[in-house]
């Protein structure tokens, strides 16, 4: 045994591991966005969710990553405990495609040219020349993603042809036959291995590949694997659980503990079932018979699908079992909105697409929340009510802890992130959180003039409340308008808030002189005249928020002009564009008409 073929071994194995990595991650970046869709519309049906673990395992080539996704959807709330144990199941199906493909390694082309292609020592490098070709001609049109992936998949077999090379040299030395052949006497090491290993890699695909390529040396046979493959299924699990748990909600950490309860049936009903069927003789043709790369990944694909069909009906035993040994929290009845908060998971941060949608659902719960509380705060300033403040109060706490989750997440993303779209959104959110903030501490300043004023006994004339209407009605709109632009990212509904803030502005002004009339005419008091100013200035306050909001969203949408927002806007302002003169002169000929002033 020469040292040098057991630096190639594990060469192999990290040019193995490593592709393997590559090759999943820009599956997860290029499909995540689909993914999350895909799972929230999950029905009640236990086959449907299994089959979509399946597909969604098989595609993203990790059972983990599925189900530790699949967790931080249940513990946000997006689908339910129950709907996500067939993903569960499913994925553990799902990831027995990779052995499938790693099978390849069996194929003979037996003289047939076009066979040949598909053979690993020329699918390798032809991989890797396409998705270096891919990555360095961006002209293509095709993404980067698309070369990232394929050339994971070259480094992957690169590394199994690694190490079959090396398998077969140490093969001579007789250490990997006495190795196996202990496996095969005591099933107990074998397991115990497969389970280990399995740990330390964390990745059930992997390690199973690795047995694949020790298969080459034609010294494995199924009494010697089955063991191992059981193995490999809990050590996987295990690490799939812990991840589940960090910072998780219960219902997110039972997803975990069922995926460990479904391979711990599973291991029993395999090794219970293989004891029976080998006493009965059932087994001999294939017992000592060797097993080669495809015999591997057909038995893996076999004992996962079996135990899958078998054990999918004990999902509502496995639901009853997971809730009595993980309690529910104790729920806090004023944490409003919190639940929103549960889906700022770091296991969320290799899927930035995820972690940004969770980010997106917390930011427009702000915004409702800060959009809600505006209203509110102008209904009080006709009609006070110390619980509507209290409300208001309580929203506006729950507004800064989300500015403040939000962004202690993008920071963590940030460090998780490459692609210029992904660093556009990052952009995006942290200036609407300032400006959803703002919106929040705008309508908390509308609640301390009405505070004040009922304390007072300050009230506002009949014509000061219709002027305030009317002002209320236009910002609805401009607060509609910024809806839209941020819940759809919509450039259009962005244009129309500019001449609607535009308008603000002249109302502002108009009424401002409209109310000095009246403190002339002595039809209103000082006090009065002094709060209602002050009213009309959080107005235009909140109006430049709703600009600020549109403005991020079109710099977003076209980062171009990120640089050219000072240009864009004088433009806009100048006169020169026709589509905002006339939408600004058509909003402010209708509001002006409401006031009484004809235009």
């Amino acid at each position: 045994m020469d040292i040098f073929d057991i630096i190639s071994l594990f060469g192999g194995l990290a040019m193995f591991l490593y592709g393997m990595r590559l090759m999943g991650n820009g599956l997860k970046d290029s499909s995540s966005g689909a993914l999350k869709k895909a799972m929230e519309r999950v029905t009640s049906t236990p086959i449907t969710a299994f089959l979509m673990g399946v597909g969604m395992t098989a595609v993203i080539q990790s059972s983990t990553a599925t189900i530790v996704i699949t967790a931080g959807l249940v513990g946000a709330g997006v689908i339910s405990l129950r709907n996500s144990l067939g993903i569960v199941i499913g994925a553990n199906v799902g990831t027995t495609v990779t052995g499938q493909i790693i099978r390849l390694l069996d194929m003979d082309a037996k003289g047939v040219s076009f066979l040949e292609f598909f053979k690993p020592s020329t699918l390798a490098p032809l991989a890797l020349i396409v998705g270096i070709f891919i990555v360095m001609n961006k002209k293509l049109g095709v993404s980067e993603k698309v070369g990232q992936i394929v050339i994971g998949f070259g480094i992957l077999f690169s590394g199994l042809l690694n190490m079959t090379d090396a398998v077969s040299t140490l093969t001579e030395t007789g250490l990997i036959e006495s190795l196996f052949t202990m496996m095969g006497d005591n099933p107990l090491i074998g397991y115990a291995v497969g389970a280990g290993v399995a740990f330390v890699l964390q990745s059930s695909s992997a390690t199973i590949g690795i047995l694949q390529a020790f298969s080459t040396s034609g010294q494995l046979c199924f009494s010697e694997i089955y063991a191992v493959l059981v193995g490999i299924y809990l050590g996987d699990c295990v690490t799939t659980a812990l991840v589940c748990n960090i910072g998780a909600r219960p219902d997110a950490k039972r997803v975990g503990l069922v995926n460990i309860l479904f391979n711990l049936s599973e291991t029993v009903l395999i090794l219970v079932a293989v004891t029976i069927a080998h006493s009965m003789g059932l087994l001999d043709k294939i017992w000592d018979a060797t097993i080669h790369s495809g015999g591997i990944a057909n038995t893996n694909t076999v004992f996962n699908l079996c135990c899958a069909i078998l054990l999918l009906p004990m999902l509502g035993v496995y639901e009853k079992i997971s809730r009595k040994l993980i309690k529910d929290d104790k729920e806090d009845e004023d944490a409003h909105g919190s639940e929103k908060l549960d889906a700022l998971n770091p296991v969320f941060f290799s899927t930035p697409a995820i972690a940004f949608n969770a980010c997106y659902e917390v930011l427009l719960e702000m915004y409702q929340l800060a959009r809600k509380n505006v209203m509110r705060a102008f209904d009080l300033v006709a009609h006070y009510d110390a619980t509507v403040k209290d409300k208001v109060e309580r929203d506006e706490g729950m507004i800064d802890l989300m500015a403040d989750r939000v962004n202690n997440y993008l920071i963590q993303i940030s460090a998780h992130i490459t692609s210029s779209n992904h660093i556009e959104i990052l952009n995006h959110y942290y200036t609407v959180i300032g400006e959803f903030e703002h919106l929040g501490d705008k309508a908390t300043n509308i609640c301390e003039i009405a505070e004040f004023m009922d304390k007072e006994g300050i009230t506002f004339t009949s014509r000061a409340m219709q002027e305030l209407n009317v002002l209320r009605e236009l910002l609805t709109t401009v607060l509609d308008y910024t809806d839209l632009t941020f819940r759809k990212c919509n450039v259009e509904a962005a244009r129309h808030i500019e001449p609607l803030e535009e308008v603000v502005d002249d109302m502002v002004e108009l009424l401002k002189g409209n109310h000095m009339e009246r403190l002339q005419k002595g039809e209103c008091s000082v006090f009065s005249g002094t709060e209602f100013l002050n009213l009309l200035t959080e107005v235009e306050h909140i109006s430049d928020v709703c600009s600020n909001v549109g403005i991020a969203t079109v710099a977003r949408v076209t980062p171009q002009m990120k640089h050219q927002i000072h240009d864009y806007l004088s433009t806009l302002h100048s006169g020169n564009d026709e589509l905002f003169n006339r939408e600004y002169k058509e909003a402010r000929e209708r509001y002006f008409r409401l006031l009484g002033k004809e235009e």
